[in-house]
């Protein structure tokens, strides 16, 4: 099973509270990161809001957004497309 990590004191999402959760009994999860772009998640997790409950999640592989510009957050929509690519 792949549980996700990042650095100490580094947020989790636009709001520094999104948190990814394997779901209970899931078999395997991968989460890769897009340059300039989303994580995609595949497999079982289960993604909490900022509120700590579940978001509803209609597919088996999700983009969650990075750049905080979504309308449809967590999920990405693809407005980081807009900023153009990252430099440096």
């Amino acid at each position: 099973m792949v549980f996700p990590s990042r650095p100490e004191g580094d947020p989790a999402g636009p709001s520094g509270t999104d948190d990814v959760r394997p779901l209970p009994g899931a078999e395997s999860a991968t989460i890769t990161v897009c340059p300039d772009g989303p994580l995609l998640v595949r497999g079982d997790v289960e993604i909490l809001g900022t509120d700590g409950e579940p978001v509803e999640r209609r597919r088996q592989t999700v983009a969650l957004c990075r750049c905080g510009r979504s309308s449809i957050a967590p999920y990405c929509d693809g407005s980081h497309k807009a900023r153009g690519p990252r430099r440096g």
